[in-house]
């Protein structure tokens, strides 16, 4: 059985940093895509963050160069480094990995994924 469990997060003021972790059980990360999925309340799911089957990190517009994704294959965990956090970056954060490849910045598209943790909740308030 798959199972993925997010850690890491919480509130934390504007410019500030916080990294949230992902461990994963029944499932190896680097023999596949991951991703870090956002979703703000009434909104829809957005990946910032991802790694593809060659290893590549691909950002989205909105985090690039103040967010790092990450993995460390000895503990089978997942990583996203957030510094210079804002407002706007408040959301539920989902760890996702994907059964088959995925290349290129098309990684970022949530639909490529199948298994999902419960989500840790950002915020980002003064």
């Amino acid at each position: 059985e798959v199972k993925v469990m997010e850690s890491g997060g919480g509130l934390v003021q504007p410019g500030g940093s916080l990294r949230l972790s992902c461990a994963a059980s029944g499932f190896t990360f680097s023999d596949s895509s991951i991703s870090w999925v956002r979703q703000a309340p009434g909104k829809g799911r957005e990946g910032v963050a991802a790694i593809d089957r060659t290893r590549r990190s691909h950002y989205s517009d909105s985090v690039k160069g103040r967010f790092i994704i990450s993995q460390d294959a000895a503990k089978n965990t997942l990583y996203l480094e957030m510094s210079s956090l804002k407002p706007e970056d408040t959301a539920m954060y989902y760890c996702a990995a994907a059964r088959g490849p995925t290349y290129g910045p098309n990684s970022l598209m949530s639909n490529w994924y199948q298994y999902w943790g419960p989500g840790t909740q950002v915020t980002v308030s003064s």
